[in-house]
């Protein structure tokens, strides 16, 4: 699944692209419209091209502090009702999720972590078929 824009499920409304940092600081929701957290940054695949993962910022005040979470970017479609990406996921699966991208010693090209992180939100891989 792609992420787009849309008013409706598989229906695209205005521009198909945007620049990067409109994405960034734009709020995610979950499919109940409640408030997870907002992009904090986009993870892209050097080589493709392509968005991998959105950085969730979430338990913030005023956009400061807080923690930060990976979520698959096929996991968010932009809903422009709400003016930002509604995912289906949970706030308390945001909060649960893996951590271990933000590690020291975590490296992006280690593609058994990247399925865990994969596995635990049941989203097919940005590199696979």
């Amino acid at each position: 699944m792609a992420t787009r824009t849309s008013d409706a499920p598989g229906v695209m409304t205005g521009k198909p692209l945007i620049e990067s940092d409109r994405v960034e600081g734009t709020t995610v929701y979950d499919r109940n419209g409640n408030k997870i957290g907002s992009v904090k940054r986009l993870m892209i695949d050097k080589m493709s091209g392509r968005v991998a993962y959105a950085v969730i910022a979430f338990n913030t005040f005023l956009g400061l502090g807080g923690e930060e979470n990976t979520l698959p970017w096929s996991k968010l479609d932009y809903d422009t009702s709400l003016e930002g990406f509604r995912a289906d996921v949970t706030k308390e699966q945001v909060t649960g999720a893996p951590d271990f991208y933000r590690h020291d010693d975590y490296a992006w090209n280690d593609r058994e972590r990247e399925l865990e992180l994969h596995d635990y939100w049941r989203a097919r891989p940005y590199w696979g078929p």
